[in-house]
């Protein structure tokens, strides 16, 4: 039986609840999105920090698997600790909150029929008490997305070179040109997964050209377009990178 992964919207702002079920053994590699994650995988909860580089999970993080995936800079809030202390690191929930508080999350997600909800709750609540993430870094984000340069958005929020790069320290892991190039390679890979060509995607995403793109994709993904996409079951769309997808194709993950 082949891996089966799904996602739908949380009720949590700007987040996302996944579901992993695939064999047991080492995992598909996760891509840098700039995003953080509370994990439930093998009877335990985790944080998932910020990538710099693709992430190739053990066995001991792969098989079932579920989550909420929160957007750029808005899970140190929540979680109570900067982001660029979790970077490229997978750490156990008990390190960064009281251990009898998560024994008791614990054992409700263990019991619980739908573990991803039970993982929305625990955001929530715990948002309720947090209150909001820095609207200023979610506005950092949103711009960066875009594709607004990051000179521009140090502009457009009234934030000096300085004073952004240490924000965006603590709000995403790392400074805001490497989300720029994140969030790039993110962009370029949505649209290659909808049949653009590859020059075209990377034109449009930001890139000076494919090369370019070429480029960004090994030093963040260790790997080339072609390679993620037939790893990722877009075996057609690996094999079309200079001409589009014909009339009416359609790909599924």
């Amino acid at each position: 039986m082949g891996a089966r992964y799904e996602e739908r919207t949380s009720r949590f702002a700007d987040a996302v609840l996944w579901a992993w079920d695939g064999p047991r053994g080492p995992g598909r590699p996760v891509l840098p999105d700039g995003c953080m994650d509370l994990l439930w995988v093998g009877g335990r909860l985790l944080v998932a920090g910020p990538d710099t580089r693709a992430f190739t999970p053990a066995a001991a993080l792969s098989g079932s698997c579920v989550g909420i995936r929160f957007a750029p800079g808005t899970a140190p809030a929540l979680l109570g600790v900067p982001a660029y202390e979790l970077r490229d690191r997978r750490v156990a929930l008990d390190a960064l909150w009281p251990g009898r508080e998560v024994r008791g999350l614990t054992e409700r997600i263990a019991a619980a029929d739908e573990p991803a909800a039970v993982l929305e709750g625990i955001a929530l609540r715990r948002a309720a008490r947090t209150g909001p993430a820095d609207p200023l870094t979610v506005a950092v984000a949103a711009r960066l997305r875009q594709g607004c340069s990051v000179a521009a958005t140090a502009h457009a929020v009234g934030l000096g070179a300085r004073q952004l790069h240490r924000r965006s320290l603590a709000a995403f892991g790392y400074g805001p040109k490497t989300l720029a190039r994140v969030l790039r390679l993110q962009r370029a890979l949505d649209l290659v997964r909808t049949g653009t060509p590859y020059a075209e995607a990377a034109y449009a995403a930001g890139c000076t050209d494919q090369a370019h793109l070429a480029r960004e994709m090994r030093d963040l993904a260790g790997t080339t377009l072609g390679g993620h996409l037939a790893a990722t079951g877009h075996d057609g769309l690996a094999a079309n990178s200079e001409t589009p997808q014909p009339s009416g194709s359609r790909t599924t993950a």
